[in-house]
């Protein structure tokens, strides 16, 4: 159960991660600014070829939903990607503190996931992961409290 706690680092950057052998979703105050990052190791090759896609965060999703306009979801939309050892994508400010507060109020996990958006309002879901929430609040707080 250790492994499925969210993580702080204090120092010049102060950082609170969650981390799963295939992906990293974390908050950091990196030069005064709140900046959240979204990576993946391993990504789908829609990712690798893109220079841009959106990213949903879905708190507490059912098991086996997938990412749509509803349930409560939040978009960054058509965020550049950076890629190297993987994909990532980082969303600083506004956007950032929104997250970073969905993420605190998570119970039980968080669903992160890269997503294309397709004709009507459906989504492609690629990348999907689940981080559990537990010790979320508490270290995501560490990172606001320098940073918010």
């Amino acid at each position: 159960m250790a492994d499925e706690l969210w993580r702080y680092e204090g120092g010049a950057t102060p950082i609170a991660w969650f981390e799963t052998d295939k992906a990293q979703f974390q908050f950091a105050c990196r030069g005064g600014t709140l900046t959240m990052a979204f990576w993946v190791k391993s990504p789908d090759k829609a990712v690798v070829g893109a220079s841009s896609i959106s990213v949903a965060i879905t708190p507490d999703a059912a098991s086996g939903s997938r990412v749509s306009s509803g349930g409560g979801t939040s978009f960054a939309q058509d965020m550049p990607l950076v890629h190297l050892d993987g994909s990532s994508v980082i969303v600083r400010g506004p956007v950032a503190r929104q997250w970073a507060r969905i993420a605190q109020q998570a119970r039980d996990s968080m669903r992160v996931a890269f997503v294309r958006t397709k004709g009507g309002g459906a989504f492609d879901q690629l990348d999907t992961h689940v981080f559990g929430a537990r010790g979320s609040k508490t270290m995501i707080g560490k990172v606001l409290e320098t940073c918010g």
